[in-house]
């Protein structure tokens, strides 16, 4: 249920870096800073200029501005030329970098001639959607006076903006739209109606509850597919959606004449959908002309992520069961692979390349391009010719903007033997996510404090096949924990780290099982940070926005009708480490985000109310605007600064031994 599982700073599981050589100048919140400072790419477009044998690449940036205290965006443009003989790319320098700080979506056309743009007005606030072409901007439409529609969706699993095949049209999801409100209040209940003005269309439910979908999704209740013709600056709601259903993830059909999208059912209720792929949901067809909607997928399966092959003849799409892990073998993020769908074959392109994690941004006209990063490397942006079938290997990958290695810190992979597992698996984080080997500002940052890091992936992370994922359901805080355990005496066997100064940084489920750790060995670990723990599971049956996953991580059976049983409790609480509280004797550091709808806060203030009155060492941190991922440049930076002065104060500053290396 959690994204992040237990990370041991001084022993921590998985993939461990190495200790820089020097200790970081300035303390926590400086190497922070400085560290942040390199830019993460999140989205590339291609366009052909004249002669079919340059390319023009456009990018999307974003880095922390921590001393404004927001999310620096920016884009940036590159020339590619095709040449003959080496590689096959040339690459020009980067044009000046251009702030996109009030851009909310933006999608180029087929032809890659214009691009559309949804921004927020700075003054107003209100949503336009833009097209712009070599000629400059060629419409314009404020999407907020049209009243249509309640908020554009910009992310999430609903958003999309979608071209036509004749660029005429654009599609995209927003919010249904409802009569008008008086300005928010202190509403307690999630999805409770605010009074309503007076010119109530319906007396008597102005404060009528409305369902959300959720942690991260507080204010996506009911989506609506949405088109605007730019050639008659129209804009429409599209009719034909069944009523049970939440669209998303919109695309055109090949002749414009209809829309496929993904349907999730939220009948009787809806569960938070935020990183759980196991919800209901198909592939449906909308006729724009009929109005006639076909489920084109399993009546009763987990389907997203539609994709139409270059020629149009084929709809390609991800599909899993209903139920059981949240997030299971759908998809494979540590390579960049080519599959080929006549000869059913796949092929590895990062073959040879050097280790780290790899992240394909767009593939236009044959041409890659990609991100490659690792925990010592910040993402560089590289582009690579796809050769004809059958001889991609070697593939050459030419760098476009690159980063330096952070100097001093290295890391590699530990492969453990579980017993009985059957198979090595490195450590993670927890149900159900992963651990990849990309490139993370506050690990290296604690590298640089003088700390050796160890991420875990244990049995029931994604990456390792489904019979990996299945193998924890009804062994939650017994087989993740033993997995972490195991990772710690490994690293502490193989490498030089002091087995007396550990401490574990954690969240969600991976700080479930930190604590289970501090109650089993009360003594082994010098200090605990955690983020968003779970420690009370049946406490989360009434609180959580996915009430399933308690059921079914203990092998329980769940159905929407489900009323919990007095035996069933008992279960869930002899499995939670508040049911244990008393043994913990680590000074213990609590991050909660005030909104969060994953694992409520109230879970941290049970557990430090228990700690504070056994005299443990604790302290709470509490952010009011924060969610379950403590997302949000000042909130991200306060809690690093935090967890690591919090280590340093409790283990004390790491010791340089007679190599001037430091030890944890």
């Amino acid at each position: 249920m959690a994204e992040h599982g237990p990370t041991a700073t001084g022993t921590e599981q998985g993939m461990e870096h190495a200790s820089s050589p020097a200790q970081a100048a300035g303390g926590p919140a400086a190497c922070y800073r400085e560290l942040c400072q390199f830019p993460a790419i999140t989205r590339a477009a291609l366009g052909a200029a004249a002669g079919g044998q340059t390319f023009l690449l456009y990018t999307e940036c974003r880095r922390p501005d921590l001393p404004r205290r927001r999310l620096l965006r920016f884009s940036r443009h590159y020339s590619l030329r095709c040449t003959d003989g080496g590689p096959g790319i040339a690459v020009s320098g980067a044009a000046l970098s251009a702030d996109i700080h009030s851009q909310l979506l933006s999608q180029d056309s087929p032809s890659g001639q214009r691009r559309a743009v949804l921004s927020r007005c700075p003054l107003q606030g209100h949503e336009l959607l833009e097209v712009w072409d070599h000629s400059g901007r060629s419409h314009s439409v404020d999407l907020t006076v049209l009243g249509k529609h309640s908020e554009v969706y910009t992310e999430g699993p609903f958003a999309c903006l979608a071209w036509s095949h004749s660029e005429t049209r654009l599609l995209y999801v927003a919010e249904k739209r409802r009569p008008k409100r008086r300005p928010s209040c202190p509403w307690d209940v999630p999805g409770a109606a605010g009074p309503a003005e007076e010119d109530e269309d319906e007396e008597g439910k102005q404060f009528m509850y409305h369902e959300d979908w959720g942690e991260a999704l507080s204010t996506r209740s009911m989506p609506v597919l949405c088109i605007l013709d730019l050639e008659s600056s129209s804009l429409s709601v599209l009719e034909g959606v069944p009523e049970h259903l939440s669209p998303g993830q919109a695309l055109w059909s090949p002749d414009d004449c209809g829309v496929v999208f993904v349907g999730w059912w939220h009948k009787p209720f809806r569960l938070g959908l935020s990183a759980c792929s196991n919800r209901r949901s198909g592939i449906f067809h909308l006729d724009l002309a009929s109005g006639c909607c076909d489920l084109l997928s399993a009546d009763n399966g987990a389907a997203c992520s539609p994709r139409l092959s270059p020629d149009g003849h084929r709809l390609l799409y991800l599909e899993g069961p209903v139920g059981g892990p949240h997030r299971q073998c759908l998809r494979l993020c540590l390579d960049l692979l080519l599959v080929d769908t006549e000869a059913a074959t796949v092929t590895n392109l990062t073959a040879g390349s050097p280790e780290g994690c790899w992240e394909l941004l767009t593939l236009q006209w044959d041409l890659l391009v990609a991100t490659c990063s690792a925990p010592h490397h910040p993402p560089s942006l590289v582009v690579a010719m796809l050769p004809p079938a059958g001889q991609e290997l070697p593939l050459c990958w030419v760098p476009v903007e690159n980063t330096p290695t952070v100097p001093g810190v290295t890391w590699k992979t530990l492969m453990i033997q579980s017993p009985g597992s059957g198979q090595g698996s490195t450590a993670q984080s927890g149900p159900h996510a992963v651990f990849d080997a990309r490139w993370r500002p506050s690990m290296a940052a604690l590298c640089q404090l003088g700390f050796a890091v160890l991420l875990v992936n244990y049995r029931g992370s994604l990456g390792f096949g489904q019979a990996s994922i299945s193998s924890l359901i009804s062994r939650v805080g017994e087989q993740d924990v033993a997995d972490t355990q195991l990772a710690v005496e490994q690293a502490l066997h193989r490498e030089p780290l002091d087995p007396h100064r550990l401490a574990l940084l954690a969240g969600s489920h991976g700080a479930f099982i930190a604590l289970h750790l501090l109650t089993r060995e009360p003594e082994r670990y010098r200090a605990c940070a955690l983020r968003s723990p779970v420690s009370n599971l049946p406490a989360l049956l009434g609180t959580s926005d996915i009430p399933d996953w308690r059921y079914t991580s203990l092998g329980l059976p769940y159905s929407f009708e489900r009323v919990p049983r007095a035996e069933e409790v008992a279960t869930m609480l002899l499995r939670s480490p508040i049911a244990r509280a008393a043994q913990v004797q680590t000074p213990v550091l609590l991050c909660v985000g005030a909104r969060d709808r994953r694992v409520s806060p109230t879970q941290a203030l049970e557990l430090y109310r228990v700690l504070r009155a056994r005299d443990v060492p604790a302290r709470l941190l509490w952010y009011p605007e924060g969610g379950h991922a403590l997302t949000g440049v000042e909130t991200e930076a306060d809690v690093f600064k935090n967890c690591a002065r919090w280590f340093l104060q409790h283990l004390g500053q790491p010791r340089q031994d007679r190599t001037g290396q430091h030890s944890p």
